[in-house]
């Protein structure tokens, strides 16, 4: 049974000298997880651009200026060839992201279950992330095939109100909720060096421990600053930042897989291994994610050689537990 932490527990674990902090985590991530097995997947954006809301650091907000073209829907043929593309590249998950700010039951939502279905037919994990999503709709989902959900908290309560105003954070639980109700395992993490402080990241990691089941994956991400958006000043995250992140995650969140996601452009071999060292164990590798840049797989196929990681097969977890109340 995993134990609740408090906010000051938790903040206790992520100022452990690094060295020591980064000890402990490995210890959690072998008594729980599968010592070199890091989990790959795929992150297609199938709707760009035109977002109506006004989320701080997204290029697709359609009230920034920045370089994102806007692009409709993708068909499910484009789709399908793509899934194949990730599949050679060794993914076991294609996650499928639309900039929308909420699900509509209408015929892109029909198309977007037929992606599920092709997919899934593949033999790979499918995810997605389409904004706000009813019970119905999430049920619809797992009937397709979905395995996954992924609705990011982005940083802590207090702090939310300062990156979002157009949805509330409590509108992102509630869409947890009717996810985790569905059957559909929850991917829910966020993003440093958005100017927060320690005790907002410690906030983000306490709201996702208290979840029940927690999530299955927390990515955490390093913002990538977009010109046009309103952080395009923010300064890149220092690697110990992100490598201390992911080590108090694998503590908090022992038996989640903690997602090295967006940023790992900038790093380097060497501070991605220390976060795979700390309790990584799963990324999204292809030359992009959503709109911002990413490693090309044979760079992360390369790393995964020398550094002797494994990539996870798919469906390789217990089924999820439906939550009911």
């Amino acid at each position: 049974m995993i134990k609740d932490l408090t906010k000051e527990e938790i903040l206790e674990i992520y100022n452990t000298p690094l060295l020591e902090l980064i000890t402990k985590a490995a210890e959690v991530h072998q008594k729980f997880h599968k010592t070199g097995e890091v989990q790959v997947s795929s992150l297609l954006s199938i709707k760009t651009g035109g977002c109506p809301e006004d989320c701080s650091y997204c290029p697709q907000a359609a009230r920034y200026h920045t370089e994102v073209k806007v692009h409709k829907l993708m068909s499910v043929e484009e789709v399908s060839v793509c899934a194949d593309n990730a599949k050679n590249g060794g993914a076991s998950r294609m996650c499928l992201g639309a900039a929308w700010r909420e699900v509509r039951d209408n015929k892109d939502f029909d198309k977007v279950l037929d992606m599920v279905k092709t997919i899934n037919s593949k033999g790979l994990e499918v995810c997605a992330t389409l904004g706000m999503v009813t019970e119905d709709q999430a049920k619809r989902l797992a009937e397709a095939g979905l395995y996954a959900y992924n609705h990011n908290i982005d940083t802590s309560e207090e702090n939310y109100n300062n990156i979002i105003s157009t949805r509330t954070f409590d509108d992102r639980l509630t869409t947890i909720k009717n996810v985790r109700k569905a059957g559909l395992t929850v991917c829910s993490g966020g993003i440093i060096g958005m100017g927060e402080s320690a005790a907002d990241r410690i906030g983000m990691l306490y709201t996702l421990s208290l979840l029940r089941p927690q999530p299955e994956s927390v990515p955490i991400n390093a913002l990538v600053a977009v010109e046009g958006t309103p952080l395009e000043e923010q300064p890149p995250v220092p690697i110990w930042d992100m490598v201390r992140m992911i080590a108090t995650a694998r503590i908090v969140l022992p038996k989640t897989s903690v997602r090295l996601s967006a940023g790992r452009l900038s790093m380097s071999m060497e501070g991605q291994a220390l976060c795979f060292l700390a309790g990584a164990n799963s990324i999204f590798a292809g030359d992009k994610l959503l709109t911002t840049p990413n490693p090309k797989y044979n760079e992360d196929m390369e790393m995964f050689k020398i550094l002797g990681l494994t990539p996870k097969k798919a469906f390789a977890d217990k089924p999820v537990e439906v939550i009911t109340d």
